[in-house]
């Protein structure tokens, strides 16, 4: 038999009785007070019981904001898996800290995509927006500071006004030669370059380099 302790007995030996009915009393109401950790089959009462002694709000509304995940059904599902606002605070670090990075890239795609389109549409094609991308390096390195030139190649709008830009300082071919004076090859090809032949298709220009080459190839 175990030996009683000290506490529930008295000076000659005997159980104290109140004693002992005053320490089962207190044990009781620390019980009462205990929460269980829910298994797979406890029910709603036991779950929600445990989710607030742990800190799991009694609403989504209560969890931190964040915005880059500033979602309800997100939050919701947060709280159906009994996540606490600093768990949820940590996902939020943890998700900044490594998916920051991938969103800004796909930002930058997205982007630069809209950026290529912009210019394609405004140079008509694929080789022709390449041709003139060439020949507005070529003319930025030659005419503009170095670091304006970066900074307006930054943007679809800045590298139009570098092309318009080019395009009012660059001298053309004279384009209304008797047609019987005879060009060159070079000649046709900076005359192809001009946007009247590559984005206007100018009848009258476009025949007369058209006629040009036939002169020089027929």
């Amino acid at each position: 038999m175990e030996k009683i302790p000290e506490k529930f007995l008295n000076q000659d030996g005997t159980l104290n009785t109140d004693s002992l009915l005053k320490s089962y009393g207190e044990l009781e109401k620390k019980i009462g007070t205990m929460v269980s950790v829910p298994n797979k089959d406890a029910d709603e009462n036991t779950r929600e019981r445990f989710n607030r002694a742990i800190g799991v709000p009694d609403d989504i509304s209560k969890y931190p904001t964040n915005d880059m995940f500033d979602d309800d059904s997100l939050r919701q599902k947060f709280h159906d898996i009994g996540l606490t606002c600093s768990q949820v605070e940590q996902i939020y670090s943890i998700a900044n800290e490594f998916l920051s990075p991938v969103l800004s890239d796909l930002f930058s795609m997205k982007n630069e995509t809209k950026s290529y389109l912009e210019l394609k549409n405004f140079f008509g094609s694929d080789e022709k927006m390449n041709d003139a991308l060439r020949e507005i390096n070529s003319f930025g390195e030659k005419f503009l500071p170095h670091d304006a030139f970066d900074a307006l190649c930054t943007t679809p709008q800045g590298i139009q006004s570098v092309y318009r830009m080019m395009q009012s300082i660059e001298p053309h071919v004279e384009t209304q030669k008797n047609e019987n004076e005879n060009l060159t090859d070079n000649d046709l090809r900076r005359m192809m370059r001009d946007p009247k032949y590559w984005r206007d298709n100018d009848p009258e220009y476009v025949r007369k380099i058209e006629n040009g080459f036939k002169k020089l190839y027929s």
